[in-house]
């Protein structure tokens, strides 16, 4: 029987995601961000989690899961409380379309629904991605709009509570 399951990503993971993000389909979903993983894999920001998804105990995945207003950078602008944001991406191209993204989102929109204060959830795909965001829309998430972030056009994406819960 196959689990899954959402662990902290640390230090013993980093030439793991180093790996990752050398892979062609991680580098098209993200081409423009260098995660600076030997610092941030250190940090543990209260607005932030980083996570490692497992499948039987076999890393596949990371997970990333912010609180939007409290981040830092203020990547996502000047947005309300109670919302969360997630990057997400499988590791090895032989991992993907196999049900294991959809199975990871299930977790992490749990997690981040878990907070009663939590309205929604955020996701910014390449707008040329338009695998993900048909994958996105299966899940419930909506297209907000398009937005421009640094030098990547992407397409915001919503999941609000009522949703996720109606899709239960």
């Amino acid at each position: 029987m196959c689990s899954y399951r959402l662990r902290p990503a640390t230090l013993a993971d980093l030439e793991l995601l180093r790996a990752w993000d050398e892979q062609p389909h991680v580098v098209a979903s993200d081409p423009n961000d260098d995660w600076n993983w030997e610092t941030e894999l250190q940090r543990s920001p209260e607005w932030r989690e980083q996570l490692i998804a497992e499948l039987t105990g076999r890393a596949i995945g990371f997970v990333q899961i912010i609180d939007p207003a409290l981040e830092d950078s203020h990547y996502w602008g000047d947005v309300p409380a109670g919302l969360r944001a997630i990057d997400i991406w499988i590791g090895r191209s032989e991992d993907c379309g196999r049900g294991h993204g959809t199975r990871i989102m299930h977790l992490a929109l749990a997690r981040c629904f878990s907070a009663p204060n939590v309205t929604a959830v955020l996701l910014d795909p390449l707008a040329s991605n338009t695998r993900a965001v048909r994958f996105y829309e299966r899940l419930g998430f909506r297209a907000v709009g398009p937005r421009r972030f640094g030098e990547d056009d992407c397409i915001v994406m919503r999941l609000d509570r009522d949703t996720w819960a109606e899709r239960l």
